[in-house]
């Protein structure tokens, strides 16, 4: 009998498909600004993989949103071990 998943388990495995999503959603981005897309896709071919990367990026972010210790904007991070530290 198969045991169920811890859900930080659970939780992690949807946040490595939200990054999975946004990456492709990024490259896609990057493709459409380089110009790149020309080489590989038809116009319409394009822009129906670009919305579908965009989608289900999105969807992604609602599943699995970021964890609150991740909001946080990394200078913050860095002030607030500054602070923490003590003289030697």
């Amino acid at each position: 009998m198969s045991e169920r998943q811890p859900a930080h388990a659970l939780e992690e495995v949807a946040q490595k498909w939200r990054a999975l999503a946004d990456r492709r959603s990024a490259h896609f981005l990057e493709l459409h600004r380089s110009g790149r897309w020309r080489r590989y896709y038809s116009e319409e071919q394009f822009l129906v993989r670009l919305h579908e990367a965009i989608r289900l990026s999105e969807r992604w972010a609602e599943i699995a949103p970021v964890p609150p210790a991740e909001l946080v904007p990394e200078h913050s991070r860095s002030v607030a071990d500054m602070t923490n530290r003590t003289a030697a």
